[in-house]
């Protein structure tokens, strides 16, 4: 009978950690875009007049792929945490399963 409890005291607790690393991954995709654009400015001002110019410069600068490795960091974290909260929810289901399984055969032996 632990296990649905210690798999709710899990979502509890991990519920803030998802929320944050939610958080954090939708700030640096908002921020790849801000920060593409002012890469993209930085080429303009180096010269590179068509945007198209300006957006290869800006996806091939250093500080662009920086990004990009944060962001896929951001990513793992988030998706880590929530398949652990999926996997606490479905051991609450399971458990529920079999105790209304145990409550019929109990039933079925009387």
């Amino acid at each position: 009978m632990k296990t649905p409890y210690k798999a709710v005291e899990f979502i509890i607790e991990n519920a803030p950690l998802y929320a944050n690393a939610k958080s954090e991954r939708i700030y640096l995709e908002e921020f790849r875009k801000t920060k593409k654009a002012l890469l993209m400015k930085e080429a303009m001002v180096a010269g590179f007049d068509s945007a198209a110019s300006q957006e290869r410069e800006a996806y091939a600068n250093p500080d662009y792929k920086t990004v990009l490795v944060g962001l896929a960091a951001a990513i793992e974290k988030e998706e880590t945490l929530r398949w652990h909260l999926m996997a606490a929810q479905m051991k609450t289901e399971i458990w529920r399963t079999e105790s209304a399984n145990d409550r019929m055969e109990g039933k079925a032996t009387q």
